[in-house]
């Protein structure tokens, strides 16, 4: 049975499921199948790419902390990963900057879209950022470990050095899976997580029908 994690209090109104997974785990395809199913989805990625994206809001911090990293198509995203993955100073500078924007818009778009009973919180970093306390239930995507690093090492610029760092800075695969509420598995054909995710769905509106 489907539960709210908040337990002794009523879940929020929508219902907040966060989704999160590590890199090359197929969390963007787990999305999108919810999306497909009605489900509002919030995505951080996106948000965050749009802040920093031509003429963001975050342009200005960002140039000021890391000069050199921003220009007139935003920020350039190799030239500010060269400085920030890593280093864990400078990776908090970043995130000072840009968590608390996308917080705010997280809180906006849950405004826009308190009619609906669900909403999706698509968030890689959920746990790192404890955003796990915003939320009603925790869904981690997960493959394996070749699997993962398969589909990583097949992204156009990515090098075996690169996503070992990426893979540093992120918790690991795990420890989401034991933080998490449940866990979708994509290491499948695609169909068969689009069931566990119907499935979920229909658990999920059932619980909160009762």
């Amino acid at each position: 049975m489907i539960r709210p994690r908040r337990q002794g209090r009523s879940p929020h109104r929508p219902f907040r499921l966060g989704l999160t997974g590590s890199i090359g785990m197929g969390k963007s395809a787990v999305a999108s199948m919810f999306r497909q199913l009605g489900v509002p989805v919030f995505d951080a990625d996106a948000e965050v790419h749009r802040l920093q994206g031509p003429g963001g809001a975050l342009l200005g911090a960002i140039e000021a902390r890391f000069p050199g990293t921003t220009g007139q198509h935003g920020v350039d995203r190799l030239a500010l990963g060269a400085r920030v993955i890593g280093q864990p100073a400078e990776m908090a500078a970043l995130e000072a900057i840009v968590h608390p924007a996308v917080a705010a818009a997280r809180q906006a778009f849950i405004a826009r879209h308190r009619s609906h009973p669900i909403v999706l919180l698509d968030i890689p970093l959920l746990f790192e950022t404890g955003g796990e306390r915003a939320v009603d239930m925790v869904a981690v995507v997960s493959a394996s470990p070749f699997v993962q690093r398969r589909r990583v090492l097949a992204r156009p610029g990515m090098t075996a050095a690169k996503f070992a760092r990426l893979r540093a800075s992120q918790l690991p695969d795990h420890i989401k899976r034991a933080r998490a509420d449940l866990v979708i598995g994509t290491a499948r054909p695609k169909w068969q997580t689009k069931q566990q995710v119907r499935h979920l769905l229909a658990c999920l509106r059932a619980a909160l029908a009762r």
